[in-house]
C-alpha cells in the first residue's frame, strides 16, 4: 500500500509539474474558465448575423434573434420545419432565413434543372412564369432555385466569410475541451515515459 501512495503521489506531482498549476482541480477550472459561455457565443453570433443584416438584403422580417436560432438550429442538424415550428413561423420562411446566412443544404443544391439553364431561362424571358415554361417547373420551384442562385452568387462574393464565422464561434468551445484533454495526456505520458510503476500490492 505504501509503494501505491508513494507512486500516485509520484505521478501526481508529474502531472502538476506539467501543467503548472497547484491542483488538478484548479487546471480543470482553468479550462472551462477559458471556454466561451452560451451567452458569449449568442453574443458573437448576433454580431455576425446584424453585420450581414447591413450588409446584404434579407429577405424575411425574422429579428436578430430569430436569425440567430436559425444558425444554432442550422449546425444542430435541425429540419427547418422544427426550426419553425420554434419560431412560430412557416419552414419556407426559415429556408429563405437560412439563404440570407449562407447556409446551404444538400436539397437547395439539388435542383431538377442545372443552375446555367436556370441562368439562361431568367435571361432568355421576362417573366418568371416564362422562364418556368421553358425549364417546364412551376414557378415557385423556379422562385426557390432563384433565391439558391443569388445565395451561391453572395457566397462567393465575400469569400464564404460568414459561414466560417459561424463555425469558428460554434467549433471553439468543442474544440478546446478534447484539445487541452490532450495536450496534458500527452504532457503526462511524455513525463513518465520510461518510467517503470511498480503497483503491486
Amino acid at each position: 500500500m505504501t509503494i501505491m501512495n508513494e507512486k500516485t503521489e509520484e505521478l501526481r506531482d508529474i502531472f502538476l509539474d506539467v501543467t503548472e498549476e497547484d491542483t488538478v482541480t484548479e487546471t480543470q477550472t482553468e479550462t472551462h474558465g477559458t471556454l466561451a459561455s452560451d451567452d458569449e457565443v449568442d453574443d458573437r453570433l448576433r454580431d455576425t448575423v446584424a453585420h450581414m443584416q447591413d450588409a446584404l438584403d434579407f429577405t424575411t422580417d425574422l429579428t436578430t434573434e430569430e436569425y440567430v436560432r436559425v444558425v444554432r438550429g442550422f449546425y444542430a442538424d435541425e429540419a427547418d420545419a422544427a426550426i419553425a415550428r420554434d419560431l412560430d413561423t412557416t419552414p419556407d420562411t426559415v429556408a429563405r432565413a437560412r439563404l440570407d446566412l449562407h447556409l446551404l443544404t444538400d436539397t437547395d443544391l439539388d435542383a431538377p434543372f442545372e443552375f446555367d439553364a436556370l441562368d439562361a431561362a431568367l435571361d432568355d424571358h421576362d417573366t418568371l412564369a416564362d422562364a418556368a415554361d421553358a425549364l417546364d417547373v412551376s414557378p415557385s420551384t423556379v422562385r426557390r432555385y432563384r433565391r439558391v442562385r443569388d445565395a451561391r452568387r453572395d457566397i462567393r462574393r465575400v469569400n464564404d466569410r460568414y459561414r466560417d464565422e459561424f463555425e469558428a464561434i460554434l467549433t471553439d468551445r468543442e474544440l478546446t475541451d478534447p484539445l487541452t484533454e490532450s495536450v496534458q495526456e500527452d504532457g503526462l505520458d511524455e513525463a513518465t515515459e520510461g518510467q517503470e510503476m511498480d503497483v503491486s500490492l
